[in-house]
């Protein structure tokens, strides 16, 4: 049967489990649901809730102990290291709380990293850059370096760094947690105008406020997926 992917992602019975010692503590316990496309979810829990380990491995940067997880219709837990590689690299974008933005490089050299990755052309991916960070409110900061930016101009940096490859999804860990409220909204700002478009974003909070920016809202607790619900209507 052939057709477009019925969903951005799903996951059938995901569980995660380390060993620490004796004990197997239970990352994430049979956990199933569906992300549509175009949909804007927060993901809340608790420290040790699971909700970390869940995007880790929503991201191809961990693999579940059972369950199956599927991205675009693709089994990603089936994937050798190389095609999970590229998996990261093209069908995931990463924002992260701390930036992780390289200091030595100028704003639109941190942003092309993702297209050398992927070898696209030099002259390409420079003029992808600038226009990722024209899209971003950022094109009179193409040449700073991050320590010449303030915390939402580098969080902006590293939203357009995300978007280099054109990703069907779009993960961020705490976005906002290192950014004070007003520059926190106008990067919240940015991803509703990111998912209005058409990205399917899911974004790791523990601020209600944060959450409240979403669409739908999934909690974790004890490895669980305890309640998710939409809270809103998209604008």
């Amino acid at each position: 049967m052939t057709g477009a992917p019925k969903a951005a992602i799903r996951v059938e019975e995901l569980a995660k489990d380390y060993r620490m010692g004796d004990n197997v503590v239970h990352a994430l316990a049979g956990v199933s649901f569906e992300i549509k496309y175009g949909e804007l979810v927060a993901v809340m829990g608790p420290s040790g809730s699971g909700k970390s380990t869940l995007m880790n491995i929503v991201g191809g940067l961990d693999r579940p102990s059972s369950g199956r997880y599927f991205c675009n219709d693709e089994n990603v837990g089936a994937m050798d290291e190389g095609a999970l590689a590229r998996f990261r690299n093209r069908t995931i974008g990463f924002v992260f709380q701390q930036f992780n933005l390289l200091p030595r490089l100028q704003a639109w050299e941190n942003v092309e990293l993702p297209l050398v990755y992927a070898e696209s052309p030099p002259a390409e991916r420079k003029e992808k850059a600038h226009e990722l960070l024209a899209r971003v409110g950022l094109a009179d900061r193409a040449d700073h370096r991050p320590t010449q930016l303030s915390g939402g101009q580098q969080q902006r940096v590293a939203i357009a760094r995300a978007l280099a490859c054109d990703p069907t999804i779009l993960l961020a860990d705490e976005p906002t947690g290192a950014l004070d409220t007003a520059t926190g909204e106008d990067v919240l700002g940015l991803f509703n105008e990111l998912n209005r478009s058409g990205l399917t974003i899911l974004m790791v909070t523990h601020d209600e406020e944060v959450a409240a920016f979403a669409r739908r809202v999934m909690r974790f607790r004890d490895g669980a997926l305890i309640s998710d619900e939409a809270v809103r209507q998209a604008a």
